[in-house]
């Protein structure tokens, strides 16, 4: 019998379907953004307003294969701690905003 290590968090979000799709922008690194690349299984609080208080619901975008650099464009789909609810919420929101000890990005929802 052949055992498999343990799974990733990158390999169980690659397994999921997308609970959102939309065109996520990460701001240039001069622009607030990060300074790095975001890797296949990052994932950072998805808010639905700018301003304060930050509220924000966890979600993962589903990077397939590539990084997103900052400063690029791409339509993504996400998955969400709170599943359909998340999903709901920032869908009828139809844009929302990537936290990361600042807004680092922002996304409109085109499914």
């Amino acid at each position: 019998m052949h055992l498999r290590g343990p799974v990733s968090r990158a390999e169980l979000l690659q397994a999921r379907s997308p609970e959102l799709v939309a065109d996520v922008t990460l701001y240039p690194s001069g622009s607030g953004g990060r300074e790095a690349e975001v890797s296949v299984g990052w994932g950072c609080p998805c808010c639905v307003s700018n301003m304060s208080p930050i509220v924000g619901y966890d979600g993962w975008p589903l990077l397939g294969d590539r990084p997103l650099r900052p400063g690029e464009q791409r339509r993504l789909g996400f998955v969400f701690g709170s599943g359909a609810e998340a999903a709901s919420v920032l869908r009828n929101a139809g844009r929302f905003f990537l936290w990361e000890g600042g807004f680092i990005g922002e996304a409109r929802v085109v499914g």
